[in-house]
């Protein structure tokens, strides 16, 4: 299995979109055999699943995420858990042991939604100010 964590300075970063780096974590049987850091190529979120599936990912840990990363993500067959912030490190060893504290409506955190009633996939940005 393959973990990608969105990364900046050893966290888990808080904007999928705008991620410039993730650290790609293999693991077997439980435990995590190898890390890396790799550079993105490019930011968006279609840019970014399409690189993620090319790395084998499985499963992606992150901040923030909107609708439409999650959308292709899903068509790559890539799991997210959003959400999550914190020592990315951490982050997979919690995933691993079944501890990850995370939110599945984690959907817009860190861009702008300044018209009302935006929708943010379950819930509008209007009435939980999606954390800006």
């Amino acid at each position: 299995m393959k973990i990608a964590v969105t990364h900046l300075d050893g966290n888990v970063f808080g904007h999928f979109g705008h991620s410039e780096e993730f650290k790609i974590y293999e693991v077997d049987g439980g435990e995590v055999k190898s890390a890396e850091v790799v550079a993105a190529p490019a930011n968006g979120h279609g840019a970014l699943a399409g690189f993620l599936a090319s790395l084998g990912a499985d499963v992606l840990i992150c901040g923030g995420i909107g609708m439409g990363a999650r959308v292709a993500l899903a068509e790559a067959g890539i799991t997210v858990y959003g959400g999550v912030d914190g020592n990315a490190d951490e982050a997979v060893n919690a995933f691993l042991s079944g501890t990850l504290a995370f939110d599945p409506d984690a959907a817009c955190s860190h861009h702008g939604h300044g018209e009302e009633g935006h929708s943010c996939g379950s819930h509008s940005c209007s009435d939980h100010h999606c954390g800006h």
